[in-house]
Parts: structure tokens; sequence; C-alpha cells
């Protein structure tokens, strides 16, 4: 069993912060609808924040965690639940993952030559012309004992909402409406989403179907489009006000909120780890001149520092 974090002397000095109500869930009654409204809240500004990327690859990595926040709550499992995107564009790479517990964390790779290229022609590009041509994965990982189940398909539509959608559609068959943003406010970064699912039936409630089934879906989604991003990420307008605005003639129910945190799983220990499996030619290599090897977590942005001469490789 892994350490708890509280309990992991060798963990960063990284921020303990949780938001106790970033995801909340709700569906609306006899309709065959659910959805999941998501606001990371000061989250999103320290976890994006550790990182120095300009603010259009900001707002991406923003709008990834809260898509990685929306759809793992969906779901009943003990892991990780990760996006991962890979591309031919300045962004050749993001990755964020969600925890069954709600820690959240990302990390962009890019291409800091052609990124300057594209924001002087393009101050402001789209996720597409930040990531270029290339695949969209989903992936749940419950640990080396359990079989990883993952999705993936072409990058496909202009924002993070669209490749979203595309992905459910031709990898799930399942239809969704998506809305992500992320966005600087005078308060710092914030994040957030709203998603509904069209669902066949659930708990075994009464759920109208055929025509009536699709005029009810196709409602919820206008109704949902009338949010704009300055009501979805302002930290004034409570969550509960914000869905009754939206969906108050539907029928809403509102489920117990989840919370989501800061949620690095990087320790000194497990790096340490990973040192001793080079061989000693290599950790030479790697050795600064003060004597010392640095590794650096790509998801917090903290250095961690190793003395040469106290690792033992265990390489043949």
């Amino acid at each position: 069993m892994e350490k708890p974090a509280f309990l992991d002397r060798d963990r960063p000095d990284v921020p303990d912060l949780v938001v106790p109500g970033g995801v909340t869930p709700f569906y609306l009654a006899g309709r065959p609808v659910r959805g999941r409204l998501v606001r990371l809240g000061v989250l999103a500004d320290t976890l994006l924040t550790r990182h120095d990327h300009p603010a259009p690859v900001t707002r991406l990595a923003g709008k990834a965690l809260a898509l990685v926040a929306a759809l793992a709550s969906a779901l009943k499992f003990q892991g990780s639940f990760s996006l991962q995107m890979k591309g031919d564009g300045p962004v050749s790479m993001l990755v964020a993952d969600c925890t069954n517990t709600g820690a959240l964390r990302f990390y962009a790779r890019t291409d800091d030559e052609a990124l300057a290229a594209l924001l002087e022609e393009t101050p402001k590009p789209t996720d597409r012309e930040l990531l270029g041509n290339g695949y969209m994965a989903l992936t749940v990982d419950q640990g080396p004992e359990m079989d990883r189940h993952q999705g993936i398909v072409e990058i496909a539509g202009d924002d993070l909402s669209a490749m979203a959608m595309h992905y459910f559609a031709s990898s799930e068959q399942h239809a969704c409406w998506i809305m992500l943003a992320c966005q600087m406010t005078d308060a710092g970064w914030r994040a957030g989403g709203l998603i509904l699912e069209r669902i066949a039936g659930e708990g075994g409630s009464h759920v109208v179907e055929d025509e009536a089934a699709e005029a009810s879906w196709e409602t919820a989604t206008i109704l949902a489009g009338t949010l704009s991003t300055k009501e979805l990420l302002d930290d004034s307008l409570p969550t509960l006000q914000l869905l009754h605005r939206l969906f108050h003639e539907e029928d809403l129910h509102v489920s117990q909120p989840r919370a989501l945190a800061f949620g690095c799983r990087c320790s000194r220990a497990r790096l340490a780890n990973v040192l001793e499996t080079f061989p000693q030619d290599d950790l030479d290599h790697m050795c600064q001149d003060d004597g010392n090897i640095v590794m650096t977590c790509e998801f917090c942005n903290v250095d961690f520092r190793f003395a040469r001469k106290n690792i033992a490789t265990q390489a043949q």
C-alpha cells in the first residue's frame, strides 16, 4: 500500500490545497441527462503557475485539468484517470491526470522555438494550432495488477472541448456536450467545465424515450450553451445558484459535491530508486560540478538534489 501523503517525509514542499466542492454532479429527473460542473477555483492558479508557460499553453492546460476532473469523477475506480495528447505542434505533449480521490496534476512539453514562432504570427492560437495533428488518449490505470482501460482517437476539432466530444462520439459512441474554459482573472488563473451526458436510464428511474428523449437532450444542451465563461469562472457566483440558473425548469437534482486537490505524487525516495537503476557512467555524466545530481519533477516542477557519492547503482 502506498504511504499516505501526510506521512511521507520525503515529499517535496508543495501546496496542501483542497477545493471541497470542485466537482458537482447533477441530473435532470425524467430526462436522459446527467452532468458535472467543475470549478477549480484557486486550485487552478496554484497548479498552473508552477510552470512558466505562455498564456495560451496555460489556458490549454487548465482546460485539460477541468476535463480530467469531470471525467474521473464519473467513474468508480481506484487509481488514476489520465488525458494524454501528442501532436506535431509546438505543444508536442500534454498530460493531465486525476486520481479517484480528486488529486490533480499536469505536464506540458513544448518546442520553445516553434511556440515562439506561432505566437508571433498568431498571438491567440487555437488549441489545435498548439497541438497540431496527432492523437488523444484517455486511460484508467488501477495499478500493475489490473488491466488498463484506454481509448485513443486522432485529434479533431479546434479546441479541447470539441476534441473531447469527438473522442466520445468516435471511441465510446456516447453523446456528450462539453464546455471547458480557463482564463486569467483578477483573482488569478481560473479553470472549469460543464459536461452533459446522454443516458438511457439510471438507477431504475423513469426516463423518457425516443422523440421526447431527443427533445429533452436538445433542450438541455441549448440551456447549457447559455453558460458564459465569466459565469463559469466567477468565484463569487455559488455553484448551486449557477446550476439553478441554467436548469431550474428541467427538474434539476444536485448530488454530493466532490473535492479536488493539488496532487503531484512525486517523492525523493521514488526518484532515488530510479537513479539506482542507472549505470555508473550515466550517473557520473549526470553529476554537476558541486557533486550533486538534480532531478526535476515534470509535474510539480520541484528540484530534488542527490549527492552522487550516496547513490549506489543496482545496474549491471
